[in-house]
């Protein structure tokens, strides 16, 4: 009875250790599956996006300086090449996160800022990048701000509208405040709706107003907000690899994919918390002028503003 009981106990041992097996091959194979098909995604939206755009084979020379502990300040700069033989750059932001508060900062710094260049006189802060590129824009806002930048993104235009298609393929949810058309190459009318890449693209573009790049401004980080809350939904997670995919051709930076990947995760984790918001030049702090070879500037309270930006990202 004794020996009977112990070969009933071993074969239910041996019943258990194949049950557990077969359910370890049956997930190792779920596993690879996942992995191949998010692959298999990842890649046809990158040789797509790959043959639509080349700024992620330019050469950029950055001399970033790392910041306080626990911040990564980087420079996103909206490349807005219309064959010409040097792009403009018509964004120009700072992006800050905190990895020890875990709050994300943006700060848009508007084009017609006049600024002193190192070793090229006053102009606007966007000659900058085309006199010398993100290593002087660095340089620029180094000295006129008293920021420093470690890091570079600079993104290509001609890709937001396919990314937005990607993410949001029924369109983003924008509610538009007026009738635009000018010089977007789309017309949009009043009121809350749903805009394909190119309609957003046209959106974030508009200046043609009273507002002019005062009002552009406030629209980007207004999509770019929105974006980052749909994007970091679970819905965007299960987006992920063509959201990569269609992406990376058109970002240029020095961001490691393992830093890339560590700040999303980190964000992710606390991605109900509004991303930060400050314009430069700040309110009261700034002065329309004409100049000539200048043209329309906005001649800067440069105390003020180093004021103003220091208080938002410290």
């Amino acid at each position: 009875m004794i020996e009977t009981s112990r070969m009933n106990r071993g074969k239910k041992k041996k019943r258990k250790i194949r049950k557990f097996r077969v359910f370890l091959t049956v997930l190792l194979l779920l596993l690879v599956s996942f992995a191949l098909y998010f692959f298999i995604q990842y890649k046809l939206a990158l040789d797509e996006s790959m043959k639509a755009t080349s700024i992620h084979k330019e050469n950029v020379e950055f001399n970033g300086v790392k910041g306080a502990e626990g911040t990564v300040n980087v420079l996103l700069l909206g490349i807005d090449s219309r064959g010409e033989a040097k792009s403009r750059t018509d964004t120009i932001m700072i992006g800050q996160y905190n990895t020890d508060a875990n709050t994300a900062k943006l700060v848009s710094i508007m084009r017609d800022s006049y600024v002193d260049i190192p070793d090229h006189g006053k102009g606007k802060i966007n000659s900058a990048y085309s006199i010398g590129g993100a290593e002087l824009l660095r340089r620029t806002i180094k000295e006129n701000f008293g920021v420093d930048v470690q890091y570079y993104a600079l993104v290509d235009f001609n890709g937001f509208s396919q990314i937005i298609d990607k993410a949001f393929p029924n369109g983003l949810e924008v509610n538009v405040e007026k009738r635009m058309s000018k010089k977007i190459g789309v017309t949009l009318e009043p009121g809350l709706q749903k805009l394909d890449g190119k309609e957003v693209l046209g959106y974030v573009r508009f200046r043609q107003d009273a507002q002019s790049d005062f009002g552009r401004v406030g629209r980007q980080q207004e999509i770019l907000g929105t974006v980052s809350r749909e994007l970091f939904s679970l819905n965007g997670v299960t987006k992920a690899p063509q959201l990569i995919g269609t992406i990376q051709p058109y970002i240029n930076t020095n961001l490691e994919n393992t830093t890339v990947l560590s700040l999303a995760a980190s964000y992710m984790g606390n991605r109900d918390e509004e991303i930060q918001t400050l314009r430069i030049p700040a309110e009261g702090a700034y002065e329309p002028q004409n100049l000539p070879g200048a043209g329309a500037v906005l001649r800067l309270d440069l105390e003020g503003n180093q004021s103003a930006l220091k208080e938002f990202l410290e």
